[in-house]
């Protein structure tokens, strides 16, 4: 990362407490995985005409792709290559269960409230984003212990 940004990181941080800073980066990085989600599930729907629950996990599949990237490298700060396809798979194992509460929710929503289906997804990505942070901060991003020499 260059060095004009780390600095801005730092004051920003500074600013705001490092909890709340990472909280503020994970809303951010979340933001832009539920936009594309929300983009590309109304793209699949209009213009692929897929049924809007099988779009709706294609779209939280390929929104997954934007979400592992921002929150390991920026939200978390997770720089460690070593450890990233053990790391992956912890993200494998929270993606699927958030893609389980993503498409039960929609189900429910759609389909028993009657809520239009892009109304749908934006609010069942919000309860998914929150049981994701928690899942992402203890489960996939946790801090490992420091071995000592």
């Amino acid at each position: 990362m260059p060095d004009y940004l780390l600095k801005w990181n730092a004051r920003i941080e500074a600013l705001l407490g490092a909890g709340t800073y990472r909280l503020l980066r994970y809303l951010i990085s979340g933001g832009t995985a539920a936009a594309s989600n929300v983009l590309f599930l109304f793209l699949l729907v209009h213009f692929a005409v897929i049924h809007y629950l099988l779009a709706s996990v294609i779209a939280f599949l390929m929104s997954a792709v934007v979400s592992f990237t921002m929150q390991k490298f920026w939200t978390f700060q997770d720089t460690v290559m070593k450890n990233l396809r053990t790391q992956f798979g912890r993200y494998l194992i929270a993606l699927l269960t958030n893609l389980c509460v993503n498409t039960l929710l929609m189900y429910l929503f759609v389909e028993k409230m009657g809520m239009w289906y892009v109304y749908a997804q934006i609010l069942t990505t919000a309860i998914v984003a929150v049981i994701g942070y928690f899942i992402y901060k203890y489960f996939v991003f946790r801090a490992r212990p420091i071995a000592l020499p």
